[in-house]
């Protein structure tokens, strides 16, 4: 009860303001303070383990933050070895390290050339009533430097590599459709997760190489998925959570969230009609 406590404390002094990134070490403070938030699993079906968590409900507690009724989260295994650094440390998995800019490009959807991909994650279906949302801000992503282990200049292959899409705080986010099954209908792993953003991979390695990796920010992660998502990384991230599609992971902390979308660890154009809002 105390570790819970502080932990949405913790939410509503650091919930960051329009957008932006939180700065990396507290992300780092808060999965320190919330390590030994106890959840279990009751379940076991097929390969994937069941988990439901139950939370005390506070006074108080902001409606965008509040637990999703009726949602349990289940793991899979991770296939091949976990991320070779600690996952708030790695740029690949936590954006808040890379961070992004705003940029005066087009807030709207665009048009490219060549052959879609018809399993390619569909971002109307994030929302409840899918839609193309209000582009209510565009965002260039920064590079990330592995030699040093620092940011690098802005992305600039596409003009946007990151969009602000126009929610209603508390709106109810799920995993956008795909074509893809990584196992028994899951579709995609939780790959990182804290009180402001999330990274979710739809394919089961521990890594951004290949497949398409999605990053959500200003989300308020569901509580009983940020639980499991800290239980799985302490144990080692050889299992993670699991998705299946249209899965709810999270509500909208205020009027805006980030979405960013990779292909093999490139970001690309989140605004691209023929990829993500077909056929729109």
């Amino acid at each position: 009860m105390i570790a819970t406590v502080l932990l949405l404390l913790a939410v509503l002094q650091n919930t960051p303001a329009y957008g932006l990134p939180t700065p990396p070490a507290s992300e780092a403070a808060l999965v320190s303070m919330a390590a030994d938030t106890p959840a279990g699993p009751v379940i076991v079906a097929s390969e994937a383990i069941t988990y439901y968590a139950f939370l005390p409900l506070i006074a108080g507690q902001l409606a965008s933050c509040a637990p999703i009724p009726g949602v349990q989260y289940s793991t899979l295994d991770v296939d091949g070895p976990p991320t070779d650094r600690p996952a708030e440390q790695h740029a690949d998995l936590n954006l808040a390290l890379r961070g992004y800019d705003a940029t005066d490009a087009y807030r709207g959807l665009v048009d490219y050339g060549g052959n879609d991909d018809p399993k390619a994650p569909q971002l109307d279906s994030l929302f409840a009533e899918p839609r193309v949302p209000t582009f209510a801000g565009v965002y260039q992503v920064y590079d990330w430097s592995w030699d040093c282990n620092c940011r690098g200049e802005l992305l600039t292959q596409y003009e946007v590599t990151l969009a602000g899409m126009a929610v209603a705080p508390g709106e109810v986010l799920s995993l956008p459709d795909s074509g893809y099954n990584i196992s028994s209908g899951y579709e995609a792993l939780v790959l990182y997760a804290s009180e402001e953003r999330i990274t979710l991979k739809y394919t089961r390695e521990d890594n951004v190489v290949r497949g398409y990796t999605l990053h959500i920010e200003n989300v308020c992660v569901e509580p009983g998925l940020l639980v499991l998502y800290r239980e799985m990384n302490e144990a080692g991230r050889v299992r993670l959570p699991a998705l299946r599609t249209l899965q709810p992971f999270g509500r909208a902390l205020g009027s805006e969230i980030g979405v960013a979308i990779r292909d093999a660890g490139t970001f690309m154009d989140p605004r691209s009609r023929r990829d993500w809002w077909q056929p729109r």
